[in-house]
């Protein structure tokens, strides 16, 4: 069984993540979160997510949905954070982070 690493001009590409400010508006209202988000935003640069299955691996507890939608429960299960890859491209958008009351809300 074997994977395809994407590369540019023989270099093995890593994830981008774009939507960083919405990260980071989010800590400067819940710094308990900083360390957590921080540590998951470079392994998310580190990593070579080709499938749900190369996330699951690494976060056991993500949720997947529709469209490349992925749920990480952060801090435990007091936050999520709501992300869409593009796994052909190697990018991770975030697409919205709160409490877990807001999320159970906006699932509704």
């Amino acid at each position: 069984m074997g994977f395809e690493i994407r590369t540019i001009f023989g270099s093995a590409v890593f994830m981008r993540v774009v939507g960083l400010g919405v990260l980071s508006a989010f800590c400067d209202k819940h710094a308990d979160c900083r360390k957590w988000i921080s540590n998951w935003i470079a392994d998310a640069q580190a990593s070579q997510w080709t499938t749900s299955h190369d996330i699951k691996e690494r976060y056991p507890s993500a949720s997947f949905l529709a469209t490349n939608i992925v749920i990480f429960n952060v801090r435990g299960n007091e936050y999520r954070m709501e992300i869409q890859v593009a796994y052909n491209a190697g990018v991770v958008s975030i697409k919205w982070v709160g409490t877990h009351d807001q999320y159970t809300k906006r699932m509704r």
